[in-house]
């Protein structure tokens, strides 16, 4: 089942899988060490918050709205090494300390902007999503990379 990412009692939740990680865990799956996975989670909040990420071409954006965006944002959780998008690829080494505290941070901000903030909301890569399929996004995206941690 997915939780509410806009209800305090999922963000709670999702931050105390996020203390559960310690620099030493290690990954079920996949090449990303736990640092690499908390900066590749930042990425999904960073190109909503931030200014740092390229958009796609109009011709790649078309391709993901078709194609892509019913995989985010439905409730059907990722399969282990599913593929991800270059933008989400982090291939240098990372502060846990940092990515862990931005992350937390991120997850705060979202809950308390809550979803009326979200509704018709556009996705840098989707266009305009729903509250609902923003919830998804996030919610999903965490779970399957805290399940990769074992948290």
């Amino acid at each position: 089942m997915i939780l509410n990412v806009f209800e305090n009692s999922t963000t709670q939740k999702l931050i105390e899988r996020i203390n559960n990680l310690s620099n030493e865990s290690k990954a079920k799956w996949g090449k990303m060490n736990v640092a690499q996975m908390l900066a590749h989670c930042n990425v999904t909040y960073e190109m909503l918050y931030e200014n740092k990420h390229k958009a796609p071409s109009f011709f790649i954006k078309l391709i993901l709205k078709f194609f892509v965006k019913k995989h985010v944002v439905n409730d059907v959780y990722y399969k282990p090494n599913t593929a991800t998008a270059p933008a989400f690829i982090i291939a240098n080494e990372r502060e846990f300390t940092i990515e862990k505290e931005r992350l937390i941070n991120y997850i705060i901000k979202t809950q308390q902007l809550g979803a009326n903030y979200f509704e018709g909301k556009e996705s840098l890569s989707f266009g305009a999503l729903t509250a609902n399929e923003w919830n998804n996004l996030f919610y999903k995206h965490l779970d399957h990379h805290f399940k990769q941690f074992g948290v």
